[in-house]
């Protein structure tokens, strides 16, 4: 037990001294950073090492020149080797200046390395021994000059240091020749120069090809994240990211004006993003995070006070997830807010038109017209609700989780992300990803544009027919040339979703007809009845092969016909006498009142509807005969009136 003990406080102390010193080495690199201009500081970062490596030799050389100078002066040589050391010191400062004002490190790095390889040829010559050019330090030189020149430069500098003791030290001595030692020294040392060059050359090679590596993989991120960010930025939601105890940490910039609506101003990072909110609902947030914490993702909706505008109010669709690291731990939260604001005002607008309707024909005194009304404004309703879960539906799958994903992805790799994108798998697929979720949600934003279009035109019909009723004791409907084919059209596209939605197929067969006379909203109210009617009796049938077919057909004396025809659970005999007669159904949850308005109004538009059916199972066809002439429209409706 002792041992173990002992054994781990030598660990601790070793760890303790490894991360001083550690310390010691940064701080020694940013001491020497101040010889060195700034475009070299922030330039490309071999640059910046090159520049290092003259600053410390130069340093360390002038600083050695300076004990070797000082040390000489208790010796006999102190001129005759002094003066050289001081040269030498002097030499350095000057290639210290250099750096400054060339701002590059090339020129002085090759001024340093002539220099060592003039230092070890000259110090051989001087104490007249071979031995001193083929030392193991001339070996550096050629390391020095590749590392800080180049492998050209370098090579030109290993040649002369190879050269130095087979040629140059020969012909500058009196020594008749060199000995077969002297010889194999000679050449042993010119292989190993050349070795140390091809070496320091290949990891010269190698690491720049590392940095043109990382700066690719520098620019995919940064394109990465500007892709994201336009990705983000683009939405008119609200995208932040919070830590695990609710402190923000980026918001895009709706987040950023919803922020200043409602809280006055902007949060700076690592402010508590519900700091500004009265303290019991502070109370109720830090609950709602601390579920999150725990790995729920949450969907809330929540209203918060607009500052400055006095009751109004800002509701929020909010969607609270979690950031998984790699062990299962959360790291931080990502909140996604959409503003319903408008969709609820837009909401209790409808609610208070239905109100209004109801009032209306209470005070007419028209109970049994109301009571039509409200049925034909509850089937656009069903379109309404069909169109509004459909766009909630797709909003709900908007691959937001993936672009989460992608963006965990890239802070659980942030440390090595030059590796992770050009060496993973996953990392090199990221790009391609990014670009199919944009075009996806591109794709996704349409159809959901198309479906709030469709929603539009029923809350439109609904507009039109409440106004037909506040109107209706005043004034009779406008009666217009209308395109059959168009109005039925848009009568489906109403119904569309009910019945995509149902597997229900929607056939049209449209004969050439000339364009009819009616009240196009009397007239769509009857079709958008008889097509909510086959679709509920397709739908009860149970039905695989569900199918609806509209037909348009002339018929005689300047007349035509609709003709909806369904193979649904179709009609018994006994019922068919009743169908048009007011608080008839067959439905569970019917009233009656659709089919008997749709007969008043077919009346009221100078035509009939009427119903035949072979009995249960067989289906039902619905014909509405109507005027072609804008005269019989007239006569005929007011006959009927």
């Amino acid at each position: 037990m002792g041992t173990g003990g002992d054994g781990d406080s030598v660990g601790l102390a070793r760890r303790g001294w490894a991360a001083r010193l550690g310390a010691l080495w940064t701080r020694l690199v940013k001491r020497l950073d101040v010889f060195i201009p700034a475009p070299l500081r922030y330039g490309p970062p071999l640059e910046l090492s090159r520049a290092r490596m003259v600053v410390a030799l130069s340093l360390s050389s002038l600083g050695g020149s300076l004990v070797f100078t000082g040390l000489l002066q208790l010796t006999p040589y102190a001129w005759s080797m002094g003066v050289p050391s001081a040269l030498s010191g002097a030499l350095f400062l000057g290639v210290l200046g250099l750096l400054r004002w060339r701002a590059s490190p090339r020129l002085p790095g090759l001024v340093v390395c002539v220099f060592l390889w003039a230092s070890i040829l000259f110090t051989a010559l001087s104490l007249d021994m071979l031995a001193m050019s083929t030392h193991a330090a001339s070996v550096l030189v050629p390391v020095m000059a590749v590392y800080l020149l180049g492998w050209r430069l370098g090579l030109v500098l290993s040649v002369l240091c190879a050269l130095t003791p087979l040629v140059f030290f020969p012909l500058a001595t009196s020594q008749p020749g060199l000995s077969a030692m002297e010889w194999s020294m000679g050449i042993f040392t010119a292989i190993f120069i050349t070795f140390g060059w091809a070496v320091t050359s290949l990891f010269l090679t190698f690491r720049t090809e590392a940095h043109a590596t990382l700066e690719q993989a520098r620019r995919t991120l940064h394109e990465n994240e500007g892709e994201l960010s336009s990705l983000i930025e683009s939405t008119d939601d609200v995208v932040c990211s919070l830590d695990v105890e609710g402190r923000l940490l980026t918001a895009n910039h709706s987040a950023k004006q919803y922020f200043q609506r409602i809280f006055g101003g902007d949060i700076p990072p690592g402010t508590f993003i519900f700091r500004d909110l009265p303290p019991e609902r502070q109370v109720r947030w830090m609950e709602r995070l601390e579920r999150a914490r725990e790995g729920h993702r949450l969907k809330e909706d929540v209203s918060l006070p607009a500052l400055g505008d006095k009751g109004q109010m800002i509701d929020l669709e909010l969607t609270v997830s979690p950031v998984w690291g790699e062990h299962g731990e959360v790291l931080k939260l990502t909140v996604f807010g959409r503003d319903v604001t408008e969709r609820k005002a837009a909401e209790a607008r409808l609610s208070e038109l239905h109100r209004g309707l109801v009032d209306a024909s209470r005070q007419a005194g028209m109970a049994e017209v109301a009571t039509g009304v409200l049925h034909n404004v509850g089937n656009t309703l069903n379109s309404v609700n069909v169109s509004a879960g459909i766009v909630s539906e797709r909003i709900r799958g908007l691959r937001v989780s993936s672009l989460e994903k992608a963006v965990q992805l890239l802070r659980e790799n942030e440390a090595r992300l030059n590796t992770f994108l050009t060496e993973d798998p996953r990392g090199k697929q990221l790009p391609v990803y990014l670009e199919a979720l944009t075009t996806q949600l591109t794709q996704d934003k349409e159809a959901v544009l198309a479906e709030l279009q469709a929603l539009c035109d029923g809350v439109e019909h609904i507009r039109v027919v409440v106004g037909m009723q506040q109107q209706y004791a005043r004034f009779s409907g406008v009666v217009e040339e209308v395109s059959l084919p168009e109005l039925i059209d848009g009568a489906v596209r109403l119904q569309a979703a009910s019945f995509g939605k149902a597997g229900i197929e929607l056939r049209r067969e449209y004969a050439p007809v000339p364009p009819v006379w009616v009240d196009r909203h009397k007239l769509l109210q009857i079709l958008l009845n008889l097509l909510s009617n086959a679709r509920h009796a397709v739908k009860e049938s149970g039905r695989t092969d569900g199918c609806l077919t509209i037909r348009v057909v002339p018929a005689e004396a300047g007349r035509l016909c609709i003709i909806v025809s369904d193979n649904g659970v179709g009609i018994a005999p006994e019922h068919i006498p009743l169908l048009f007669t007011h608080g008839f159904t067959t439905k569970k949850d019917g009233h009656g009142f659709g089919l008997h308005t749709s007969a008043l109004a077919a009346e009221e538009l100078g035509g009939s509807l009427s119903c035949a059916s072979v009995g249960r199972g067989q289906g039902a066809t619905f014909t509405l005969e109507l005027p072609i002439r804008k005269e019989e429209a007239r006569e005929e409706g007011t006959a009927a009136r």
